[in-house]
């Protein structure tokens, strides 16, 4: 891992005025978005003809765990076809709006300092996380903390299905790929229906060991809450992004138990952060532990990634994803011994108090994962 610069949050995270009237567009008009996706569809529907859905790759689990550096690594092999920074707002019509941006944009960028502080340079062909966007037009309260946000496999939901798969295969003929890859965090409550929509899925599921996983959580979530105070830009972007992972718009994932993910945000609120991060852990990955244990086409589609194998052993953990995937090559595992190390400047900050009180909130799911 690069080890991040001191600049202020500020300075990385810069939204355009005109991104923003856009970001505004695409978000309190939703269903108008849906059917000029329909009829781009149908403009271009001789050329997705002979496009396939094969084998999606889903990188999901909570954040912080490592999914972003999984999202870049797996992004560089030449079958993969994934959203770019430069595809928002525009989701619902990507092959539209890709050749717009292609006749309007006459310089390269510079590579750029996400928001997050991490290091990891991005420019408007880096691959990003936006796939939310179409949920969130077709699940209006798929982040609604107060009822379960779970997708299970008799979900059925015909129009949003066929966009999406839709949405799919205009990127893989837009980017040249045969193969679709998507971070998605929220995708970790949605297995069930994925694998029912993609029986032949594969899914990388990252976790980390919950005492450094909080800390890196906590160190987001203070950041990004400064970011939105000073910068109502950017917590707009965030929102329309469906990134709520952090921030004034923190929304915890419902998997299942209203009361106890009621009982995280009152802690969140009254400022016992330590305990609030410890339990929600525990509440998602619990419900991980729980749905592998249920659900055997998801298990055997799910490879899980510990964050410290892939520190300490990049190329040969990057081996075992490329395996699971169907990826195969040794270009991804020589580029991840060369640019993935261990992130000391996540070190927990914490006294022993906090880290037993982790330990004691998620000692018991943690243990299911080898921890």
């Amino acid at each position: 891992m690069t080890v991040p610069t001191e600049r202020a949050p500020d300075d990385r995270f810069r939204v355009p005025g005109w991104l923003d009237v856009l970001g505004y567009m695409v978000e309190h008009w939703p269903e108008t978005w849906r059917r000029l996706g329909d009829a781009e569809t149908r403009r271009i529907r001789d050329r997705l003809a002979g496009s396939a859905i094969r084998q999606p790759v889903y990188v999901t689990g909570l954040a912080r765990a490592g999914s972003t550096v999984l999202l870049e690594l797996l992004s560089q092999h030449p079958d993969v076809a994934t959203h770019r920074y430069r595809d928002f707002p525009m989701l619902h019509v990507p092959w539209t709006w890709n050749r717009f941006v292609d006749a309007a944009v006459t310089e390269d960028s510079e590579p750029r300092e996400r928001a997050h502080g991490d290091g990891i340079a991005v420019t408007p062909e880096s691959p990003e996380a936006f796939e939310e966007i179409i949920w969130m037009s077709f699940f209006p309260d798929i982040h609604e903390p107060g009822v379960p946000n779970v997708l299970e496999r008799i979900v059925e939901h015909p129009e949003f299905e066929a966009f999406y798969r839709d949405h799919i295969r205009k990127l893989l003929l837009l980017r040249g790929g045969t193969r679709y890859l998507a971070k998605g965090n929220y995708n970790v409550t949605r297995l069930g229906y994925l694998c029912r929509m993609f029986p032949d899925a594969r899914i990388v599921l990252p976790i980390r060991d919950p005492v450094a996983h909080v800390a890196s959580l906590m160190r987001q979530h203070d950041l990004f809450r400064r970011v939105g105070r000073r910068n109502p830009r950017a917590r707009r972007h965030m929102r329309r992004a469906g990134h709520f992972e952090f921030g004034l718009d923190l929304r915890p994932i419902n998997t299942g138990d209203s009361g106890a993910t009621q009982r995280i945000r009152r802690l969140w609120a009254s400022g016992a952060d330590v305990e609030a991060w410890a339990r929600y852990w525990a509440m998602v990955y619990g419900y991980v532990a729980d749905l592998l244990e249920r659900d055997t086409a998801v298990r055997d589609g799910t490879l899980l990634v510990r964050f410290e194998d892939l520190c300490r052993a990049p190329a040969d953990t990057m081996r075992r994803i490329q395996g699971h995937a169907a990826l195969p090559g040794e270009r991804l595992p020589a580029l991840a011994e060369e640019r993935i190390r261990e992130p000391s400047y996540y070190r927990p900050p914490f006294g022993e108090p906090a880290i037993r009180l982790i330990r004691e909130h998620t000692g018991p799911v943690a243990a299911r994962f080898g921890y």
